[in-house]
């Protein structure tokens, strides 16, 4: 019941968002279409917003015959997790990650990259999917699929509104303006901000639960976190919104980036688990 209402919260939010870049737009007619719009675009990202991260990431399904390791580990983790068998995907890419998307368990779908594959004991990728299957278990992976992909909805009505936003405005300010269409995409990235790290940490107890094994997963987030960082995901640099969908965080920025980064320090994650085991 949490996570819907995490859901709810989260689309509100996204509409308000939409509304206001809109009123700066347009005065209230330009609220009132960015309203419409806003509501719209939940609706296709509810029902097709996994679609498109996958298309994004140009992933490719497999079986039991093309990736027998993935299919297999994912097969035997979601019977321990009680979870419907989702879809399984294989990303070409050699920055080892990982990412759980879809609406609900019925549609869900697991992806891994190649390179985690050649990184990863079995063992460890255990800890990895199983960490996945949580997201899915909890319900969350609708929340982190949805903001991926409205974010850069909202980022890109912004970078118009700074175009031509108040020009038939004669009252508009046109700094007040210019702020706000900075601030929009802010915020949603806030948004992310303020339910992703939680999250994370409610995956990973749950990831560790559902293989039995913590130390799997500890051990997995380590290595992945030392080759990620020296490997760019370019797909992920191009759409920095579908970062925090991801198990380690793919983007290569430091410096301030990292205070806003949508997932929470590896090093926490890992003492965190090592606890519980």
């Amino acid at each position: 019941m949490f996570n819907w209402f995490k859901t709810a919260l989260l689309m509100a939010a996204i509409v308000a968002l939409f509304g206001a870049v809109g009123a700066m737009l347009g005065g209230a007619w330009g609220m009132l279409l960015a309203i419409l719009f806003g509501g719209a675009m939940n609706l296709f990202a509810y029902w097709f917003s996994d679609t498109l991260v996958l298309r994004m990431y140009n992933a490719q399904e497999v079986d039991e015959t093309s990736a027998p390791q993935l299919w297999r580990i994912v097969d035997e983790l979601a019977r321990s997790a009680g979870l419907p068998m989702p879809r399984v995907y294989l990303i070409d890419e050699a920055q080892p990650n990982a990412f759980a998307t879809g609406r609900n368990p019925e549609h869900a779908a697991v992806a891994a990259t190649t390179g985690i594959l050649q990184l990863l004991t079995a063992r460890e990728l255990r800890g990895v999917i199983a960490h996945e299957l949580a997201h899915v278990k909890h319900r969350d992976i609708l929340i982190s699929t949805v903001s991926a992909t409205v974010a850069g909805a909202i980022s890109a009505l912004a970078q118009f509104g700074i175009l031509f936003g108040g020009r038939d405005n004669e009252r508009s300010n046109p700094v007040v303006s210019i702020l706000i269409m900075i601030i929009a995409p802010v915020a949603a990235m806030l948004i992310q901000f303020a339910i992703s790290r939680a999250r994370e940490y409610e995956a990973d107890r749950g990831g560790a639960e559902i293989c039995a094994d913590p130390h799997a997963l500890a051990d997995a987030l380590g290595k992945i976190e030392r080759y990620a960082r020296g490997l760019p995901m370019e797909t992920a640099e191009a759409h920095p919104a579908t970062a925090q969908m991801m198990i380690i965080n793919p983007l290569t920025g430091g410096g301030v980036a990292q205070l806003f980064s949508t997932h929470p320090p590896t090093e926490e994650r890992i003492a965190r688990l090592r606890a519980m085991a």
